[in-house]
């Protein structure tokens, strides 16, 4: 576990993949984990039905195919998926709103589990919930599959926004802040103490280009996650390895727009205001 949180450092691009061939071009642009599923976000939303954790036999096809770490989704509140990926010796599993939760009240309680999580918010509060149950990590949630950065944008400067708001609190002013926000004052008090979240904050859900993903960056991200807009692009090896070079030099912009020229079509993005209530992913979880 060391080991792997270690390797989830900043300035890093996790990629979904859902076949060997896939994870060693992630592996092969850089990306510093991949994610492990049986269809990419854009994917799960066309299918529609019931989106669930991946058939183990891909989760042993990629953690064989790559050297960096692999991570798995497991539906929210889905003990006995989660427990199945710790048995398959998984480096994360992402209690995931892009599966159909299991569970609409309760969220897992990763502390535990030996095997550490990540998981995504829109909000402090959100993230405060899921580090008092245990994550190790944060992302945000965006909305995945979607290849539209607008949502991912939303939450992460709402949650930079309330960190900056929590360092600048007095003590005694804390416990009134968690009680709106649904979190812990401890957690809370952490954050105040460090000036930022204690676990790296991940972007995710909407990751389209080198442009998304640095603009990401340049707004707070600790790193960049990207699933559809790497493998429904039209050149999935150089939309690769320009969002990781992307993501490491976000601030060059002269680099980003070389690294922009003939990529060749991105991903079909999706307006976002067509989405239904039922549609929005980001809503699943509190």
């Amino acid at each position: 576990m060391v080991k792997t949180m270690e390797q989830i450092k900043a300035g890093g691009v996790i990629m979904d993949v859902v076949n060997a061939e896939q994870a060693k071009i992630a592996e092969s642009s850089g990306a510093i984990a991949v994610m492990a599923l049986e269809r990419v976000p854009s994917d799960i939303r066309a299918a529609g039905g019931v989106a669930r954790m991946a058939d183990p036999r891909i989760i042993e096809e990629v953690k064989n195919a790559v050297t960096i770490p692999v991570m798995a989704k497991a539906r929210i509140g889905h003990i006995v998926e989660a427990r199945v990926l710790e048995g398959l010796g998984v480096d994360f599993i992402d209690e995931s709103e892009v599966l159909t939760p299991a569970d609409e009240e309760f969220h897992m309680l990763k502390s535990d589990f030996t095997v550490p999580f990540v998981c995504g918010c829109r909000d402090l509060g959100e993230a405060a919930r899921r580090l008092g149950e245990g994550t190790k990590m944060l992302r945000t949630k965006g909305e995945p599959g979607t290849g539209n950065i607008v949502e991912a944008v939303r939450h992460m400067r709402k949650v930079q926004a309330q960190v900056r708001k929590v360092t600048m609190m007095k003590d005694d002013e804390l416990m009134t802040e968690a009680k709106r926000l649904g979190a812990s004052y401890e957690i809370l008090k952490q954050i105040k103490e460090k000036g930022r979240l204690p676990v790296v904050n991940y972007a995710a859900g909407g990751v389209a280009t080198p442009s998304d993903a640095a603009l990401m960056m340049e707004l707070g991200a600790d790193g960049v996650f990207v699933g559809s807009g790497i493998f429904k692009s039209e050149s999935p090896e150089k939309f690769a390895k320009a969002i990781v070079q992307a993501t490491a030099h976000y601030k060059d912009y002269e680099l980003i727009g070389k690294l922009s020229r003939e990529l060749g079509a991105a991903m079909k993005g999706i307006e976002i205001s067509n989405l239904n209530q039922e549609e929005r992913m980001q809503e699943r979880g509190w």
